[in-house]
């Protein structure tokens, strides 16, 4: 299994630090789990590879695009570095 960790400022509170780790088997695309911390308390959920299909659909991408955007955005890089804004609600 292969994990990330990234410190990201959410643009929707951009005074707090969120800490967003994601971890995966294969690649994304076959889906992820992911936990978000802002160091006192933590939320954790997954994505299965159906609901990545079914996102990309919707936003009428083609998948691979569209699991190359998620790796962008969830996985740090410089590539990507700026590139990408977070809110959290």
């Amino acid at each position: 299994m292969e994990k990330t960790l990234n410190r990201i400022h959410p643009v929707s509170d951009p005074e707090a630090t969120y800490f967003l780790q994601v971890s995966w088997e294969k690649d994304l695309g076959t889906g992820f789990g992911i936990i978000l911390s802002d160091g006192q308390c933590a939320w954790t959920g997954t994505v299965s590879e159906a609901e990545i299909s079914r996102e990309a659909a919707d936003m009428e991408m083609n998948r691979e695009k569209y699991v190359e955007e998620l790796k962008k955005a969830l996985i740090p890089g410089e590539e990507s570095a700026g590139k990408y804004n977070f809110a959290v609600s």
